[in-house]
C-alpha cells in the first residue's frame, strides 16, 4: 500500500503537541503515529515531509522538519471547517529514485482521494514526482514556480534542484499545459532561459512586478494545479536564512499573500516549500506560510467552473476579426477569459475553457488590446 512510504510523526513532536493548549493547532490535526494512522475519508489536507535533499549539491547536511512543525502546531487557528492530517515523513530512499517513486505514489493515491498535500522538503527537485503524481488523473498540469529562478539547469539527463524543469518539460508524458515564474530576478538566470520562456508561450513575472503589485499573482494562482515555493527566493532578512545569503527577495509580507492566492485558488490540489536551511529562524515563517495556505484554503468560493447563469455575467468584447467572451462572478467579483476550442485542429485542451484573469485585462481588451496571457493560452491549445 502506497501509505506503508510513510513513517511515522516523530514521539517528540506529539509530546510536543500535548504540552500545548487545546486552542492551538496541534490539538486540532490528527497525526500518523506509531499506533494510529488517521482516517482520511474525514481528511481535506495532508501535510508530508520529504527530508529529500540529494538533489541540491549545495545541501550540507539532511533536511530536519522539527523546527517547522513545532512552530507550525504552535500557532493558532483561524475559524476552519477543513480538517487536517500529519502523515510524517517520506524518509530518503537508497537512491533519489526511490524517494521520487515513493512521494509520486503517495501524493497520486492523496489526488485521487481529494485530499490536498502540502509537502515541505527537502530540495526543490521533489517537484518532479508531485507532476509526475498527476499522471494517471490523466489531465494536463499548470505548474507555478515562486523563485528567483527558472531552474532548467544543464540537460544532461541527471535531475537536481536547479534542473527539474528541464525534466519535465522533455519527458513523456508531457502533460505540461503551462509553466509560470512568479519573481524571477533577471540576474540569476542566462537570457537562454529567459528567451525559452517566450519561445514555449511560458508566463514568467520579475520580482519588481510581483512587489509593486501583488494581485498580478491572484489570476496565476487561480489557474494553477501544482504550487511550490522556493524559500532562497524570499530576503534574508525576512526569512532568517543565513546560510544562503539573498539580499533581495520577497519580504514575509508578500510571500504569505502568495501563499493565501494560492490556498484561494479552486484549482490548486498541490502546494510545496522547498529549499530551506534546518534553522530555528527560518522555520518560523515557513510554518506562517503554511498557516496562510490552510487560511486561504478555508475561504474557497467554490464557484469554478460555473454551476448555473445567475452566478455570473458574460461580457463579449468585439474586436477586428475576432470576439473575446470574459465571465465574470457574481460572488467574489473575479473574472475569466474563454479560451475557445477548435474542432478542426489538434488542442490539448478537449473543450472550451476559462482562464482566470483580472479586471485590468478585460479594460485592456476593451481598448482592443488582445490580453497577453490568452494570446500565450490559445497557441499553447493548438500546438
Amino acid at each position: 500500500m502506497e501509505f506503508d512510504f510513510l513513517s511515522p510523526v516523530d514521539n517528540e513532536i506529539i509530546q510536543y503537541v500535548s504540552s500545548l493548549s487545546t486552542q492551538n493547532m496541534g490539538s486540532k490535526v490528527a497525526f500518523h503515529t506509531d499506533k494510529d494512522f488517521p482516517d482520511l475519508d474525514k481528511i481535506k489536507i495532508a501535510i508530508i515531509g520529504v527530508p529529500e535533499n540529494r538533489g541540491d549539491k549545495k545541501a550540507y547536511q539532511e533536511s530536519n522538519l522539527e523546527y517547522i512543525r513545532k512552530e507550525f502546531y504552535s500557532l493558532f487557528p483561524g475559524n476552519w471547517q477543513s480538517s487536517i492530517a500529519d502523515l510524517g515523513d517520506i524518509l530518503p530512499g537508497n537512491s533519489l529514485e526511490d524517494t521520487f517513486f515513493a512521494l509520486k505514489k503517495v501524493a497520486s493515491r492523496l489526488l485521487k482521494k481529494g485530499i490536498l498535500p502540502i509537502v515541505i522538503g527537502g530540495s526543490q527537485d521533489l517537484i518532479y514526482p508531485l507532476y509526475r503524481a498527476y499522471d494517471d488523473l490523466e489531465q494536463m498540469v499548470n505548474l507555478v514556480s515562486i523563485d528567483s529562478k527558472f531552474d532548467f539547469g544543464k540537460q544532461d539527463g541527471s535531475i537536481s534542484s536547479d534542473s527539474y524543469m528541464s525534466k519535465i518539460i522533455v519527458d513523456e508524458p508531457n502533460n505540461l499545459f503551462n509553466y509560470c515564474n512568479i519573481g524571477y530576478q533577471t540576474y540569476f538566470n542566462s537570457q537562454e532561459e529567459i528567451d525559452l520562456i517566450e519561445k514555449l508561450y511560458f508566463d514568467a513575472y520579475r520580482l519588481g512586478e510581483i512587489s509593486s503589485n501583488i494581485s498580478l499573482a491572484e489570476p496565476v494562482l487561480r489557474d494553477a494545479d501544482l504550487v511550490n515555493i522556493d524559500l532562497t527566493t524570499i530576503k534574508t532578512s525576512d526569512s532568517g536564512n543565513f546560510t544562503n545569503f539573498t539580499p533581495n527577495g520577497f519580504n514575509g509580507k508578500e510571500i504569505c499573500s502568495l501563499a493565501r492566492y494560492a490556498g484561494i485558488s479552486d484549482k490548486v490540489t498541490c502546494f510545496g516549500i522547498f529549499n530551506h536551511d534546518n534553522s530555528k529562524k527560518e522555520s518560523v515563517l515557513i510554518a506562517q506560510i503554511i498557516w496562510y495556505f490552510i487560511e486561504g484554503f478555508n475561504f474557497r468560493s467554490n464557484e469554478y467552473p460555473f454551476g448555473s447563469k445567475e452566478l455570473y455575467s458574460k461580457y463579449i468584447v468585439p474586436l477586428e476579426e475576432d470576439e473575446l467572451v470574459f465571465y465574470k462572478s457574481n460572488k467574489t467579483e473575479r473574472w475569466w477569459i474563454e479560451i475557445p476550442f477548435f474542432s478542426m485542429s489538434h488542442n490539448k485542451l478537449k473543450k472550451n475553457t476559462l482562464l482566470p484573469c483580472s479586471h485590468e485585462e478585460y479594460l485592456t481588451a476593451c481598448n482592443q488590446e488582445i490580453p497577453e496571457r490568452w494570446w500565450k493560452a490559445q497557441r499553447k491549445n493548438i500546438l
